[in-house]
């Protein structure tokens, strides 16, 4: 997701906003925290628009959540720091309020009674098909937000909606024929797949510890601690039916689906358990860490652990990290229970020695060289045709059959490879240590399948409609300045 967002951010459009939408009607447990100063501020201003600290903070929360759920909830803030998640949520908000300057200049405002039906339509803030005023307000309390704020920033969603569909415009037939005769292009191909599998490779000591010499920063331990932990159990914490319906009235919207859908009680029922059980034993942990403090409690258990172990969460380790030797971390929550956790050493990372890497230095030089041979292998394939023992029939992007002897998924990929390359001949890398060896020897330009008209008609229309968004916001940039207020953005 961040590398397209990072290849496409020139015209986004709406992406982040789209994505808060969804949002508010999935509920969103849990975000990293990004801050810069006060919140009521602005962090920056893109011509007669502003880009406010609440703004900022709303659609990275949104965003940050979206993408931990990418990495399966193995997310934290350094992770979207390296991945420059604030950089992209900002250039977003930037495009966003060049919009918003065009919008403004044209005269074209969402009314009070827009803004109401659209919340009001929103699922999340409905009960039964009717808005449910204690669900939103809810909603506003959990996102730290007053009702003024978030209208604002739903507001701003709803002019720039606008502005698209003013501005939106279809592809005409000759486009739709263009796409259509690209889709039609068949090659027919000779081809030989070859397996790095089939490269036999002898160690060579003396070119592996040069390997290691010259790669040896890549070969470290890993920086360990040995900590301290004193665990609070809750499993032993007895809740009844009924407090536990109120806790999920009072919080369904955080308990959602993949697709978004509110989860029913009974669906819900084991997370809702775990969450209150924790939220009744927050004292209880934190008596367990006065009395390990005043050492009238020991430790549960004393063990060194690999930095980032996955045994304690994440929010902990950055507590761990930040810590000195001999320092007290207050409880944490770790799956269904409380740790305390005192930080008795820090067992630095350093570079191997080349008997304790040899290992995993003799893999990676092992599959180097095979890469390297297996590579001239095709290439010499490729200077005398008759090696390539396969030919293909005429094949097109959207075939969705086997090409021998690859299974379907690698077939798929191979395709995608070949139609964007521009060259008669050449080698496509695919999974599993792979490559093919193809060669053009006929093609053709067949009628397009009628049953993919609708189809060619949506990529005619967002080709037509990324580029003309893409152009105007080129000039918009050049129009509108953006000042920023905040250093590092």
């Amino acid at each position: 997701m961040i590398a397209w967002m990072q290849k496409n951010n020139k015209y986004l459009v709406v992406t982040i906003w789209i994505a808060t939408i969804a949002f508010i009607g999935a509920g969103f447990v849990g975000w990293g925290s990004y801050k810069y100063g006060s919140k009521s501020g602005a962090i920056a201003k893109v011509g007669k628009v502003k880009i406010s600290q609440e703004k900022y903070q709303f659609s990275y929360q949104n965003l940050y959540q979206e993408v931990s759920k990418s990495f399966g909830g193995q997310f934290d803030d350094a992770k979207a720091k390296s991945l420059g998640l604030s950089n992209q949520v900002f250039q977003t908000l930037v495009i966003q309020a060049y919009w918003l300057n065009l919008a403004k200049d044209y005269g074209i405002v969402v009314s009070d009674n827009e803004l109401a039906n659209s919340i009001v339509s929103i699922p999340a803030f409905q009960e039964k098909g009717v808005f449910s005023k204690r669900d939103y307000n809810a909603f506003l309390d959990s996102r730290g937000l007053n009702s003024k704020s978030f209208e604002a920033i739903f507001r701003d969603e709803l002019i720039v909606q606008k502005l698209m569909k003013l501005i939106d415009k279809q592809s005409v037939p000759y486009e739709r024929n263009v796409i259509s005769s690209a889709l039609g292009v068949e090659d027919k191909i000779k081809y030989q797949v070859l397996s790095s599998n089939d490269i036999n490779v002898s160690v060579d000591e003396v070119a592996v510890k040069k390997y290691w010499k010259e790669h040896k920063d890549s070969y470290k331990t890993p920086k360990m601690f040995k900590l301290s932990l004193l665990w609070t159990e809750t499993s032993d914490l007895n809740v009844s039916k009924d407090t536990l319906k109120e806790f999920y009235r009072k919080n369904s919207f955080n308990y959602t689906s993949n697709n978004g859908k509110t989860l029913s009680f009974k669906e819900a029922y084991k997370s809702l358990l775990k969450d209150y059980r924790l939220k009744k034993a927050k004292k209880r942990a934190l008596l367990d860490y006065i009395a390990l403090k005043k050492g009238k409690k020991s430790p549960t258990k004393t063990e060194i652990f690999i930095k980032g172990d996955k045994k304690l969460s994440s929010e902990l380790w950055k507590e761990i990290i930040t810590h000195n030797v001999g320092e007290l971390i207050k409880p944490k929550a770790v799956g269904d229970r409380y740790v305390t956790v005192r930080i008795e050493k820090e067992i630095p990372s350093h570079i191997m020695s080349f008997e304790e890497a040899k290992k995993e230095v003799v893999r990676a030089w092992i599959a180097k060289q095979k890469s390297k041979l297996l590579l001239e292998k095709a290439k010499d394939i490729l200077k005398d045709s008759t090696k390539l023992i396969y030919e293909s029939k005429y094949l097109k992007l959207s075939y969705s059959g086997k090409i021998t002897p690859l299974n379907s998924i690698e077939s798929m990929e191979f395709l995608k490879k070949l139609f964007l390359s521009n060259h008669k001949k050449g080698i496509i890398p695919i999974r599993r240590g792979r490559v093919v060896a193809y060669l053009i020897v006929s093609q053709k330009i067949a009628k397009a399948d009628s049953n993919l008209s609708t189809g060619i008609k949506a990529v005619a229309d967002q080709i037509k409609r990324r580029s003309l968004e893409q152009n105007l916001l080129k000039e918009l940039s050049k129009r509108y300045p953006v000042e920023k207020f905040v250093k590092g953005l």
